[in-house]
């Protein structure tokens, strides 16, 4: 009985030690999805797609990101709130190799645009740093 108890005890410290990963991996992946957003904000479409992950600057020239995200960010103007709505750590995502990721879902408010969410995909780029390799707003 007292083996199953220590093997209980095991079990829970484990998770417990899972569950702060998580968090902290959260946490670092929220600070780069906000930075990133931030220079998005700014109008700096091409330091978003020199911060972002090696993966995402294969998939799309850096002309044709700051093209694409131009006309959809400068029509909405100004952002005047954004509240993180989710976060979620994955380890496979559709279309995208396997690794680690965290998906975070922003609602967020701009000036043309009062309801918008916003969703970014952070992943642990090759050399260990967290970077943005996915972004989408509805």
């Amino acid at each position: 009985m007292r083996l199953y108890k220590f093997a209980f005890a095991c079990l829970l410290l484990a998770a417990n030690v899972a569950v702060a990963d998580n968090d902290d991996t959260i946490r670092s992946a929220q600070a780069v999805a906000s930075s990133w957003l931030e220079l998005a904000d700014q109008g700096k479409f091409e330091d978003t797609w020199l911060q972002a992950s090696s993966l995402f600057q294969a998939a799309i020239s850096q002309a044709d990101w700051q093209r694409s995200l131009g006309a959809v960010r400068t029509p909405l103007k100004e952002l005047l709130s954004r509240r993180l709505e989710s976060a979620q750590f994955y380890e496979t995502l559709p279309g995208a190799p396997d690794g680690e990721y965290v998906v975070l879902t922003f609602n967020s408010s701009f000036t043309r645009k009062v309801t918008a969410v916003e969703t970014v995909t952070v992943m642990k780029d090759e050399d260990g740093s967290w970077r943005v390799s996915g972004y989408f707003i509805k």
